[in-house]
């Protein structure tokens, strides 16, 4: 998969599935270019969210419910996810 489709999926699934006032995503798989086990076909996303719904929940509560909605991205496409709710 291509990081423009990922991202793109990544906006269209957290918008369906929460209410964001706004949302930022950037790829940071530069990170761990020569890290040990780093797949190339996996990418490490940045993930900024204005949502009153998230910040009206826990932090522990708002990344599970992140994580349910990119469920599959997480386990085919994202190496890792940086997640920051405002």
């Amino acid at each position: 998969m291509d990081i423009n489709d990922l991202i793109a999926i990544v906006k269209k699934k957290l918008k369906n599935g929460i209410v964001i006032e706004n949302i930022k995503i950037e790829d940071k798989s530069f990170l761990h270019i020569g890290h040990k086990g780093n797949d190339k076909k996996k990418f490490h996303l940045k993930i900024l969210i204005n949502s009153k719904e998230l910040s009206k929940l826990s932090r522990i509560q708002s990344n599970k419910k992140i994580y349910r909605i990119l469920d599959k991205e997480l386990k085919k496409y994202i190496h890792s996810i940086q997640i920051l709710i405002a």
